[in-house]
């Protein structure tokens, strides 16, 4: 059984891969059109979005099928949506810049929807380097609350998308109904838990007084 299952987080490793091993090929046979640049950038950009969304959906997965075998798999996915999103990072300061610095902070400065990719990925890489279970020891209750800050990560990449886009919106809106599903479903969760600790309040508190009368 454990041999399965680590068989399957091998293939999983191997499988998110995969888009990396296309674009490599694409950029080796130069399928990459008229922009080889920005198809470069935008496809990895998009992996580093898909492996969020990824990552979002596992704790739905995990509550529907009842597998805590999923938080392994959630940890995997965001750090594939770290590497890409690092990978889409250095293709804008390495590839589309040169690193030239006076003009990737002109850019900056004039190109706003950079704020909002910038605090994802900056989001993301803190979720990063804190996912070990060395940085959970050692955070302690607050590593959950800063691993909450994903949602804030998802949004932020959301308007990143969007504002720099131009044309065919058919993906970015899926991608937009998809973000909201899951946060309805975690808002649904959330209420439920909450109106089932507000149910037990008032029998916690009959208990407390009865045996007070006793």
């Amino acid at each position: 059984m454990i041999f399965q299952i680590n068989n399957l987080r091998s293939l999983t490793v191997l499988a998110c891969l995969i888009p990396l091993v296309g674009l490599v090929l694409d950029i080796g046979l130069d399928n990459l059109g008229s922009n080889p640049i920005q198809a470069l950038h935008i496809r990895l950009g998009d992996w580093a979005l898909r492996f969020l969304w990824i990552t979002l959906a596992i704790t739905p997965i995990q509550t529907i099928t009842k597998w805590r075998g999923m938080t392994e798999y959630r940890q995997l996915f965001g750090l594939y949506a770290f590497f890409y999103a690092s990978l889409h990072l250095l293709a804008y300061i390495f590839i589309d810049h040169a690193l030239m610095w006076k003009m990737i902070g002109i850019d900056i400065i004039e190109s706003s929807y950079i704020w909002f990719g910038l605090l994802a990925y900056i989001i993301i890489f803190l979720l990063a380097i804190s996912s070990p279970k060395s940085a959970k020891k050692r955070l302690g209750k607050s590593w959950k609350k800063l691993h909450r800050f994903i949602y804030f990560a998802a949004g932020a990449a959301m308007i990143h998308y969007f504002w720099q886009l131009k044309g065919n919106l058919a993906e970015p809106l899926f991608y937009l109904i998809l973000i909201c599903m899951l946060l309805g479903f975690r808002a649904m969760v959330w209420f439920k838990n909450r109106q089932l600790s507000v149910m037990m309040i008032p029998k916690a508190r009959k208990l407390i007084d009865e045996s007070s009368d006793d």
